[in-house]
Formats: C-alpha cells, sequence, structure tokens
C-alpha cells in the first residue's frame, strides 16, 4: 500500500464528495435535528435567569443573589430605571429595595419590596428567581424552616430529559449514517459510472481505494459527531477517550459500508439494505428512549457498543475502566469485519 496513492484518491472523494447528497445529508441532517430538539425542550436561547436589583443602601440581598452563580444580576440606580428596564425585557424580575431593608426584617417589622416581573419571560426563570428570593429573606430574617423536605426519586432514569435520552439517536444516525453511507454510496456510484475500473487500471489497488473512501466517511462523521455533541450540552473532561470511541465507532460502520458498497451493484440495491438493516443499527438508541425496557437488550446489537461508551462518558461520568470491555468488544467486531472485507477484496479481483 503506498501512502501517496492513499492521499492522491482522498483528495479526489474531497473534491467529488461534496457533489454527493449523501455528503450534504451527513452535516445539515445532525445539525438540524441538534438545533430543533433545542429548541423544542427549550436548552437553546434561554440563557440564565437575569435579576434587576435597585438598592437605597448596601443590602445584603444584593450580595446573596451576585453570590448566585447560575443567575444574572445587574444594578441599577432608581426604581424608573428598573421599571423601564423590565419593560423591554433586559431583566425577567426587578427587585426595589428601600432603605434600612435589612434592619426592618431582622427586627420583624412590616416592609414592603416591590417587584416588577417582564411578561415575556419564561415561567422557568420566574419560578427560580421567586424561589430564591424567598430563601435570600428567610436568610436575612433569620428564621428557619420547620420542615425538612426529603426528595426520593422513584424508578429509573427518571433524571434524564427527552433531550438527553435522544442523544444516543443522534450519535448513531451522525457516525452510522456518514461514515457508513458516504463509501458505501461512493463504491456504488463509481461501479454505475464504471469509473472504478479506469482506477484500477492506474497503479491504485482496491484496498487504496476502500481505504480512501473511508477516510473521507470516519473523518465527516467524527467532527459531526463532536459538534452534535457539544450542541447539545454533552461534553467530557475526557475529550481524548470521547474522540478514541467515536473514531473506532466510525471506522467500524465505514467498513461496513465499504462492505456494502463492494456487494451491492447500484443505488436502489443499497438503500433497500441500509433500510433493511436500520433495526439493528439503531436498535440500541431506540431502547434507550424508554426506561422502563430491560437494557440489557440493546447489548445484543453491535451498534450498542460505539453509542452506549460515548453516552457513558459525557452523560454518566465513567473513566476507561469503566467502558474498556465494551472498546474490546468493539475492536474485535472491526479486526471481524476488516477479515471479511479482505476475503471480498479478493474475490472481487
Amino acid at each position: 500500500m503506498s501512502l501517496r496513492r492513499v492521499l492522491a484518491l482522498l483528495s479526489r472523494e474531497m473534491v467529488q464528495g461534496p457533489k454527493n447528497f449523501i455528503f450534504i445529508f451527513t452535516i445539515v441532517v445532525p445539525l438540524g435535528l441538534s438545533l430543533a430538539l433545542g429548541l423544542i425542550f427549550g436548552t437553546f436561547f434561554s440563557g440564565k435567569p437575569r435579576l434587576g436589583i435597585v438598592a437605597a443602601d448596601h443590602s445584603r440581598l444584593s450580595q446573596l443573589a451576585e453570590a448566585v452563580p447560575g443567575l444574572i444580576v445587574r444594578r441599577y440606580s432608581t426604581e424608573a430605571e428598573l421599571r423601564d428596564a423590565t419593560a423591554r425585557g433586559a431583566v425577567d424580575v426587578g427587585v426595589v429595595i428601600p432603605s434600612g431593608f435589612d434592619q426592618q426584617l431582622a427586627r420583624d417589622a412590616t416592609s414592603d419590596l416591590t417587584v416588577f416581573v417582564w411578561g415575556e419571560s419564561l415561567l422557568r426563570d420566574r419560578i427560580l428567581i421567586g424561589t430564591a428570593l424567598a430563601d435570600w429573606l428567610r436568610t436575612l430574617a433569620g428564621h428557619e424552616l420547620p420542615v425538612t423536605i426529603k426528595t426520593t426519586l422513584l424508578g429509573a432514569n427518571n433524571t434524564l430529559t427527552w433531550q438527553q435520552r435522544l442523544l444516543p439517536l443522534l450519535v448513531l444516525m451522525t457516525v452510522v449514517f456518514g461514515s457508513l453511507m458516504l463509501p458505501a454510496s461512493s463504491l456504488v456510484s463509481e461501479k454505475q459510472h464504471c469509473t472504478l475500473t479506469a482506477l484500477l487500471v492506474t497503479p491504485a489497488t482496491r484496498g487504496e481505494i476502500y481505504i480512501a473512501k473511508g477516510i473521507l466517511g470516519v473523518g465527516l462523521s467524527v467532527v459531526m459527531a463532536v459538534f452534535v455533541l457539544a450542541l447539545n450540552g454533552a461534553w467530557s473532561d475526557q475529550i481524548g477517550l470521547v474522540l478514541l470511541v467515536l473514531f473506532l465507532g466510525a471506522v467500524l460502520s465505514a467498513e461496513v459500508g465499504i462492505l456494502i458498497g463492494v456487494l451491492v451493484c447500484d443505488i436502489n440495491s443499497l438503500f433497500a439494505t441500509v433500510k433493511a438493516l436500520g433495526l439493528v443499527l439503531y436498535a440500541p438508541a431506540l431502547i434507550a428512549l424508554f426506561p422502563e425496557l430491560p437494557q440489557w437488550i440493546a447489548q445484543i446489537f453491535p451498534t450498542f457498543y460505539m453509542v452506549d461508551p460515548v453516552i457513558a462518558l459525557v452523560q454518566r461520568g465513567a473513566i476507561f475502566q469503566d467502558i474498556a470491555g465494551q472498546l474490546v468488544v468493539l475492536v474485535g467486531m472491526i479486526v471481524g469485519i476488516a477479515v471479511a472485507l479482505r476475503f471480498v477484496r479478493e474475490r472481487s479481483a
């Protein structure tokens, strides 16, 4: 195998790739779905709750508010400025703290607290600020709640939002679709236009052609998978390990795509084959949508070993030892498909 010929073939693929609608789908579909989910579940453009404060003196209430990391606090000089800022949506809630408020609260004296609310603010932000305000007032007054509330989570994975449940499906679609369909469709197109025969007349071998097509699919799908994780707020301090799992999953998918591309003869047969494999490819992600189902069923399907390690790293805080067994299975499948591909390649020669 010649690295120079592989790079030359890869540059050819990069020129021809954007002309393939599969290439465009690999970029547009994951980004579009991530944006749609973020808008539906309110994770985009929501930001932090914004609280505006006017304090006649140095009230501890302002200090308590500014100490909250998940809150944006803005100070204003007059009540009129705060009212105007709330009316135009610069802040979600505005609070006017009168002079001597802390002392009156400590003496259990009656005191008024003027609060403005922006009518278009999110209900979530109003509740967060209102709850925090009640807690701050209790702290200033020196009164403790007479009741201790104990919270118990019932059922498995109840803490997962729908966006978190859908993340495995997004990752699988991004990695599998790009790295499988790009080399497969490219090979089928080469055969239909008889350009594969022309390439084989050159010094390039079948193996070098397959590797070049696989590299493009693997590279593009890994990059898009990283974008999907970032857009969905699913990140990990172990980014190197996440990239390794994504790379291995993309390599396995690319091998399957090349194998399918070698075996089928036209684009219709390719789509029919991929459609038939759809349940096998995406079953682990579909099972993850419903935590009440026995999750061990997902381990039957090969794509489980490429998506579950990623989810374990970005959602469950797993380390290498936790996913080592799954990586061994993943590498074993890569080697097995490579052997099968070598056998098919020799028969096609």
